[in-house]
């Protein structure tokens, strides 16, 4: 790291890449230090849903679900369900590049779970190497919990799921070092629809969903038969599944992630600024898609619309723009 200063300030002729993974977590202990000015950064992602057809090499695919987007059309039921059925092979695959790599090679689902093993073995490795013994024990609790966190109907994160007796002051640092790594997304209750989100965070209040989907379903031990059946399934983690995707691909995108809580009656997903108006955005596992909080925050915030993520295709219907899961790689907010 100290090393790029010196090729900044010495050899400026010389174009200087560095990768690495941890790097949150590294410029955060107190030993060490970071060329400050000296360093572009670039934060890598997962990939997309996009990227990922790229990867299937289905182009034309992503070039379709983009101007059915633009245009507001529908895909016809056989392109419809071709596209979700992709999308079902991503909830497993997920965007890690390596096990994307193997998928395209080997097509099998058992094989890529090795690789997504090998993966999460690195992390629990890294959490040894750069926390304490105390602290990594309960940073790979606090990431064990996730898919339970993610299976209940109120997914807002419970230290007491982490760990019998868990408190923020217990766990708020384990959490700290798994956002600094990049391996979790946080996403914070707002208490009010209004601008600027952030100024009504309440942060004590958060979800937290893992950075990449094929992670969390591989992670959860869930069966890959429930998420590729296309008969609907009443399972709760289903939901969380759905969430994560939504969170994965807006953290990508630079969206912060919040949702809205109106006591314990109602309820929106994701709720972000779109110009100079908030947008409300309801995920919904299934093709029944009502959703009651959504029009409830609409009415009480006076949104000019909002959006349905669900496995429906498109659709512009009361103010409300329906999206299917594989095409919210579409969704840009300025």
């Amino acid at each position: 790291m100290t090393s790029l200063k010196y090729f900044c300030e010495d050899s400026p002729e010389y174009h200087v890449i560095a990768a690495g993974s941890l790097l949150g977590v590294y410029v955060n202990r107190e030993k060490q230090s970071f060329p400050v000015g000296k360093v572009d950064e670039l934060s890598m992602f997962p990939l997309d849903f996009e990227e990922f057809l790229w990867a299937m090499q289905r182009e034309k695919l992503a070039m379709e679900i983009k101007d059915c987007f633009s245009e507001n059309k529908t895909m016809g039921n056989a392109l419809h369900q071709y596209a979700l059925d992709l999308f079902y092979q991503y909830c497993i695959v997920g965007g890690m590049p390596e096990v994307i790599n193997n998928y395209v090679t080997n097509n099998s689902f058992i094989l890529i779970k090795d690789t997504q093993t090998k993966i999460m073995n690195q992390y629990i490795a890294d959490m040894s190497k750069y926390a304490t013994p105390a602290t990594a024990r309960k940073i790979r609790a606090c990431y064990d919990s996730i898919p339970a966190q993610l299976s209940k109907e109120n997914r807002k994160f419970q230290y007491k799921l982490a760990m019998k007796g868990g408190t923020t002051s217990i766990f708020g640092e384990s959490i700290d070092w798994l956002l600094s790594a990049g391996v979790v997304l946080k996403c914070h209750k707002i208490t009010e629809g209004v601008m600027p989100l952030k100024g009504h965070a309440d942060f004590s209040d958060f979800k937290l969903y893992m950075n990449d989907i094929g992670m969390l379903t591989m992670h959860s031990a869930f069966p890959y038969q429930l998420i590729i059946n296309s008969i609907e399934v009443d399972n709760g983690f289903l939901g969380g599944l759905a969430e994560n995707f939504v969170a994965q691909h807006f953290a990508a995108k630079k969206i912060p992630l919040y949702y809205w809580k109106s006591g314990d009656t109602a309820e929106v997903d994701f709720v972000v600024q779109d110009g100079i108006h908030i947008v409300p955005i309801e995920v919904k596992k299934g093709r029944r898609n009502r959703a009651i909080s959504l029009s409830n925050f609409v009415k009480r915030y006076h949104c000019p619309y909002s959006i349905k993520v669900s496995q429906k295709d498109f659709g512009f219907e009361n103010n409300i723009k329906s999206i299917p899961f594989y095409a919210l790689f579409c969704l840009e907010f300025n």
